[in-house]
């Protein structure tokens, strides 16, 4: 069971885009930081175990001089003070018409990997040290905007399966990332968009615009187990790594908890629903798992100024 604990105050409301919650923990220092998203700026707080925030700081997004298109990546040091990298987007053969974004991020090693609008993603390869931040590969499997990147450790393992890249018609692409990224295998979709994606043990969860949570296989893209989760969009997924508890949100204001894990004598995925939250009267944006045990989660909505805080009892 889990119980409401006080909320983290923000500047601002969240924005209404999907997994618009970011949680980072750091149990050597006892803090947790969480980054929102708001208009053109992102909110990045610190708080102690008592939810009260530390220290907060507003990044701005910024406009290249003389940088045609002005669309740009940024890249900040992990406590916002000082970006060290910034790279402008090409719009190619968009129109003027078409929206251009950047949407999807996740870290593999040390790449990088960023979504798009036109659906390419762009991997940069980051140094152990110092600026030098390249762009490496281009990823050009996507047809429809990037809505979700997620990637896990592959643990040593040859031919693992580390990331996994989601559009707006449902397709997932997984791959083996290293100096030269492989794809693996297409998990084509059925006319929804699939706005997040995790990766767990070799297993890919997908939350999908009817409402739907489906866990493949993720070297062969075959179908586990499809869940009729929610009544309305998902919007955030994400995965407590320790223990195999996966986190869904949606439109329709619940969070759910389910349990997984992989049957000895079949070697499928066994799913059990553990709890659900409704925050009635808001439109739930993003959720996270606090940390790798799953012990607390987090959520942000939109016209919501603050991050509500749930924890296990």
């Amino acid at each position: 069971m889990f119980r409401r604990e006080r909320s983290i105050p923000l500047r601002g409301s969240a924005a209404p885009l999907g997994n618009n919650l970011s949680v980072l923990q750091q149990p050597a220092r006892n803090l947790t930081h969480f980054g929102v998203v708001h208009g053109p700026s992102a909110q990045l707080l610190s708080a102690g175990p008592d939810g009260v925030p530390l220290a907060q700081r507003q990044l701005h997004a910024k406009e290249g001089a003389g940088v045609s298109p002005p669309l740009i990546t940024q890249m900040y040091e992990s406590d916002g003070s000082t970006m060290v990298y910034w790279h402008a987007l090409d719009s190619g053969d968009a129109s003027s018409v078409q929206a251009l974004f950047a949407r999807g991020i996740a870290a593999s090693g040390h790449f990088i990997c960023v979504g798009t609008w036109s659906g390419q993603v762009l991997v940069f390869d980051i140094p152990a040290k110092g600026p030098n931040i390249v762009l490496s590969e281009e990823l050009a499997e996507h047809q429809t905007p990037i809505t979700d990147i997620a990637t896990e450790p592959a643990q040593g393992q040859d031919g693992m399966a580390d990331m996994v890249t989601a559009d707006d018609s449902g397709l997932l692409c997984v791959w083996r990332t290293g100096p030269a990224f492989t794809l693996l295998t297409r998990i084509l979709g059925f006319g929804v968009p699939c706005p997040s994606v995790q990766l767990w043990q070799g297993t890919v969860a997908a939350g999908y615009g009817n409402g739907q949570v489906c866990l493949y296989e993720a070297t062969t893209g075959n179908l586990h187990v499809q869940i009729n989760a929610h009544a309305r969009a998902i919007c955030a997924l994400d995965i407590a790594p320790e223990v195999g508890k996966l986190l869904s949100a949606a439109e329709d204001t619940f969070i759910h908890i389910w349990k997984l894990s992989r049957s000895p004598e079949s070697d499928s995925i066994e799913v059990e629903h553990c709890q659900g939250e409704c925050v009635s009267d808001t439109q739930v944006c993003g959720a996270r798992f606090c940390e790798p045990s799953g012990s607390s989660f987090a959520v942000t909505g939109y016209d919501l100024a603050e991050i509500l805080r749930f924890t296990s009892v």
